[in-house]
């Protein structure tokens, strides 16, 4: 179901960033909308005290950065903890990803990168040490990503 604060100039502002959000102006974004400049940089400005846009990021081709490996490394945390783990996981090294899932006994999804599996290897080791359980292991050939279709105007 939609929030009913969020409109279809809001949806065509976060498609517009998804998309990119690097060389998007306001004005670009306000010509596509029949609104004014200003009243684009007010509804990101909302969107972000709001907590919808979260923040603006590089996407990171890891592999051709050295990283070749991605590991998805789903995990089963018991209930009640599984979203107080979350922060912790992304504090260990190579760990680029934490998704908590709500159904079935694997409620924890890591992403890890790095160069080789000594990088991926003590991940693994981490989660285990914390208590959680490594119940796959699935190596990721490539990954991409596009903007919501739901968001476009």
């Amino acid at each position: 179901m939609r929030d009913p604060a969020i409109d279809d100039v809001d949806r065509a502002i976060l498609y517009a960033l998804q998309d990119d959000a690097r060389n998007t102006s306001s004005g670009d974004i306000a010509e596509r909308t029949g609104t004014s400049d200003s009243t684009v940089r007010k509804r990101i400005r909302r969107l972000e005290d709001d907590g919808v846009i979260k923040g603006y990021g590089a996407r990171v081709d890891y592999q051709k950065s050295g990283q070749p490996l991605r590991m998805l490394l789903f995990c089963t945390a018991s209930i009640p903890e599984r979203g107080d783990r979350v922060e912790e996981i992304l504090e260990i090294d190579g760990v680029v990803s934490v998704q908590e899932l709500v159904t079935g006994d694997r409620n924890l999804l890591v992403t890890a990168v790095g160069e080789s599996d000594e990088d991926i290897t003590p991940v693994a080791q981490e989660l285990l040490e914390m208590g959680l359980t490594v119940a796959d292991e699935v190596l990721v050939r490539s990954h991409e990503t596009t903007p919501f279709s739901g968001f476009d105007p």
